[in-house]
């Protein structure tokens, strides 16, 4: 059995080697201790799912996430980091990444995020052809990740897709924000919160020119996708 390939970018010996060696029975992982080398590396093989430090050497971890971006629109990236602030995390998010984890953390938290990913992914894999979604004037192919809209097409991280596909799913519908929370992410907290609210708005600029598709924030509740 093939296992699972990681790309694993993480410039401290100590923690690179320690969370290697918990993963490797059940993955592949493939270590760089800088950016530039994990670049690089990334250009020349394949990975399932991509796992970043952000402070580090030659090139940090947003710049390497945005890089990874350009060439591979899909592919889940978590990113795990010392760095607490909510800003941070934001920034993250915005880059294209599909989930942060703080330092210290725990082994087993990470694996559980990993296995949530690469099963997401494995299903949008084998999803039917029949994969292309009629929004408003727009098409959304939610095995690919790509939203069209007048011959324009935005490719979208998985987190992305995820939500704009519940969201059709539920469409015309007021959806409260703790539903969407745990629907997507398991939980409902503050980080969470924010992270939904930076995917939504990427998601209004994507449907910005399509008068027929509106996401309604309704203060207190949470949000209707209304297609006209």
């Amino acid at each position: 059995m093939v296992k699972p390939k990681i790309l694993y970018a993480e410039d401290d010996e100590t923690i690179a080697f320690l969370t290697q060696d918990s993963l490797q029975p059940e993955y592949e992982v493939v270590h760089c201790p800088n950016g530039e080398a994990a670049l690089k590396v990334f250009k020349e093989d394949e990975f399932d799912i991509c796992l970043l430090d952000i402070m580090m050497p030659k090139m940090d971890g947003f710049d390497l996430a945005t890089e990874i971006r350009k060439l591979n629109a899909e592919i889940p990236i978590i990113f795990i980091s010392a760095k607490t602030l909510k800003e941070d995390r934001i920034k993250g998010l915005k880059i294209g990444a599909d989930d942060y984890l703080v330092k210290p953390f725990s082994i087993e938290e990470l694996m559980l995020k990993i296995e949530i990913f690469l099963k997401r992914s494995q299903k949008n894999t084998n999803a039917s052809k029949s994969s292309v979604h009629k929004i408003g004037n727009c098409e959304f192919d939610s095995q690919n990740y790509t939203v069209t809209c007048q011959n324009q097409t935005v490719s979208l991280t998985q987190r992305e897709a995820e939500l704009l596909k519940y969201f059709m799913e539920h469409k015309n519908t007021v959806l409260k924000r703790e539903e969407i929370l745990k629907a997507l992410w398991g939980e409902d907290d503050y980080f969470m919160g924010r992270s939904l609210d930076v995917f939504i708005s990427r998601l209004r600029k994507i449907f910005a020119e399509d008068d027929t598709v509106k996401i309604e924030n309704l203060h207190g509740i949470g949000f209707k996708f209304r297609v006209d």
